[in-house]
């Protein structure tokens, strides 16, 4: 996927706080969590995105831990799908 095409997903979507599904080209779908660090505009040029798995939300959401997420590529997306906020 384009970074514009992420971008306007995530127009709908509160960072830090929404599970998203991310299904990929080359491995499973994961649940995860787009963040805003200080560095988010320079990875959003160059379709890079910070998400937090997973199993890491809850730990995230106490600590605001940046080391908890990993970067992705937008390129290896192919859909994103708002997550059911019940399971968080």
């Amino acid at each position: 996927m384009t970074n514009d095409q992420i971008e306007k997903f995530l127009s709908d979507v509160t960072l830090d706080k929404s599970p998203v599904q991310i299904s990929f080209k080359t491995r499973n779908t994961i649940l995860g969590m787009f963040i805003k660090t200080a560095d988010y505009a320079e990875l959003k040029s160059k379709n890079f995105w910070r998400i937090v798995n997973e199993t890491n939300m809850e730990n995230y959401k106490k600590s605001g831990d940046i080391n908890l997420a990993r970067i992705f590529s937008g390129m290896e997306f192919t859909r994103l799908k708002l997550a059911a906020t019940e399971k968080i």
